[in-house]
């Protein structure tokens, strides 16, 4: 675990050697720490624009001690895994806009607004309704409580979330309004979160349109 302080102390480190000014955003955990949401988290996650600046990083930070680490002992067989560092029990997983089961799409960079510069680092904090919907799509219980945190404590644009799923299905994530739907629903329905009765027909109006779609093209 590490806590926010830590973080930034981490950041710094690794900006003072960094040979070239790198952007970054921050998803998970991370950014919900810098969003005031989380007081720890268990990794890091961060994504690159481009190759070229993930392996800058990655090289940087092998530099101070880091150790290259097995994505898939974490995420098994799956497609998008990240590259992966440890420092003792400090993980940073180091993706692409590919993040396993969702993108980190271009309407998401343009609403990660809050930016932190540390030297060369700048980090540009994802929003908390795109966070919702990238853990709408895991089966881990800590996400779970993410969800709830986030719902509880952000001023939510039910809007964004639901535009953002639709746009996740357009570039290839097909169960991203499903998973979103159904999770939300579960939670609303034993009153640990409160959703928007309009919102939740409006993401199953959605959902229900997709399968009709679907079933169009198999034909």
């Amino acid at each position: 675990m590490i806590d926010i302080q830590e973080q930034q102390n981490l950041f710094i480190r690794i900006a003072e050697k960094l040979p070239r000014r790198i952007e970054s955003y921050v998803i998970g955990g991370t950014a919900m720490m810098f969003l005031g949401l989380k007081d720890k988290t268990i990794d890091i996650d961060i994504v690159f624009k481009n190759v070229e600046d993930r392996k800058t990083f990655k090289e940087t930070a092998l530099l101070l001690g880091f150790k290259e680490f097995s994505a898939h002992i974490v995420y098994g067989k799956r497609d998008n895994v990240p590259d992966m560092i440890v420092l003792g029990d400090v993980r940073i997983d180091l993706f692409l806009f590919k993040i396993i089961s969702s993108y980190f799409s271009t309407e998401m960079q343009k609403r990660a607004t809050q930016i932190h510069e540390f030297g060369n680092l700048i980090i540009r904090v994802a929003d908390p309704s795109d966070i919702l919907i990238m853990k709408s799509v895991t089966s881990r219980e800590k996400d779970i409580e993410d969800i709830i945190s986030i719902i509880k404590q952000s001023k939510i644009d039910w809007n964004t979330v639901i535009g953002e799923s639709e746009n996740q299905v357009a570039l290839g994530k097909e169960s991203a309004i499903m998973n979103l739907g159904e999770k939300l629903e579960r939670l609303s329905n034993q009153k640990t979160i409160s959703v928007p009765k309009d919102v939740l027909d409006k993401i199953w109006k959605l959902f229900k349109k997709q399968v009709k779609e679907k079933a169009k093209k198999s034909r």
